[in-house]
C-alpha cells in the first residue's frame, strides 16, 4: 500500500522545509511519496524548493501564478499515485506524526474518507481567535444541516482518501472554497466519512495565517450551491 503526501504551497518559505523534514521522518512502514505544488509563491519559496526538485525523495511540481489552494490540489491528485492521499498544509498548523491515526480508519475499519479533527476535543489545540472558532462552527453547522451529516470540523486541513474517491471528485474550485466543495461531493456521494481529534497549532495574521472572513462566506455559498448541483 502507497501513500501519497499532497502539499499545496503559498508563500511558506519560513515554514516549508521544515514541514518536509517533519513529513520525512514518519514511518507508518508503508511506501511514501511527497508531492509539493508551489502555486506561484512570490517569497522565495520557489528558490527554497528548486534543488529538491531533482532529489528523487520529493515531487516539486509549480503554477507560474497564483491560482488558490484549489487549483494546487487539483494539480497534486493528478500526479498523486498512491492508494491512499492525504492533504498536509505547509504551515506547520497540523502535526505530521499523527499520519498514522489519520490513516487507522482506512486501513483498518473500512473507512473511505477520514478528517481530522480540531473541535472534536482531546488533542491540544492552541486557543487561538474566537471569531474563527465561530466561523468554523457555523459552516460545520451547515454542512449537516444540509447534508443530514454528523462532522465536527468541515475546514479541516486534514483530509485523507482513499484513491478512488479523488478520482470520482472533480474540483472545481480554485481557492480556498475547495474544502467546502470536496465534503460537499464527499457526503453527496455517500462515502463512509469518519473524524479522528488532531492536534492543531494555528497562527495568527502576523504569523502568516491567509485565511479571511469573507472566505466563510464564500464557504457557506459553496455548500448551498453544491448541495443542489455537480
Amino acid at each position: 500500500m502507497k501513500l501519497s503526501v499532497v502539499i499545496p504551497v503559498y508563500n511558506e518559505g519560513a515554514t516549508v522545509l521544515k514541514l518536509l523534514e517533519k513529513v520525512r521522518e514518519v514511518d507508518l512502514n508503508l511506501e511514501k511519496e511527497v508531492i509539493v505544488i508551489d502555486d506561484g509563491s512570490t517569497d522565495g519559496t520557489d528558490k527554497i524548493l528548486e534543488p529538491l526538485k531533482n532529489s528523487g525523495l520529493i515531487k516539486v511540481y509549480s503554477h507560474k501564478i497564483n491560482q488558490g489552494k484549489g487549483a494546487a490540489l487539483k494539480t497534486a491528485f493528478r500526479h498523486a499515485s498512491g492508494d491512499i492521499l492525504i492533504i498536509q498544509d505547509s504551515d506547520l498548523e497540523y502535526e505530521p506524526r499523527e499520519y498514522a491515526s489519520l490513516l487507522d480508519p482506512i486501513i483498518n475499519h473500512g473507512a473511505e474518507v477520514v478528517y481530522g479533527s480540531r473541535l472534536s476535543g482531546g488533542k491540544p489545540v492552541r486557543a487561538y481567535m474566537f471569531w474563527h472558532k465561530v466561523a468554523n462552527n457555523i459552516l460545520t453547522l451547515v454542512t449537516d444541516l444540509l447534508y443530514n451529516t454528523t462532522i465536527t470540523d468541515m475546514e479541516t486541513g486534514y483530509k485523507v482518501f482513499k484513491k478512488d474517491v479523488v478520482k470520482n471528485i472533480d474540483i472545481k474550485s480554485k481557492d480556498f472554497t475547495v474544502e467546502p466543495e470536496i465534503t460537499a461531493k464527499i457526503l453527496k456521494k455517500r462515502y463512509k466519512l469518519y473524524e479522528v481529534p488532531i492536534t492543531y497549532y494555528g497562527r495568527s495574521y502576523a504569523e502568516g495565517k491567509k485565511i479571511r472572513w469573507y472566505h466563510g462566506i464564500k464557504a457557506i455559498c459553496a455548500l448551498i450551491i453544491y448541495r443542489f448541483i455537480d
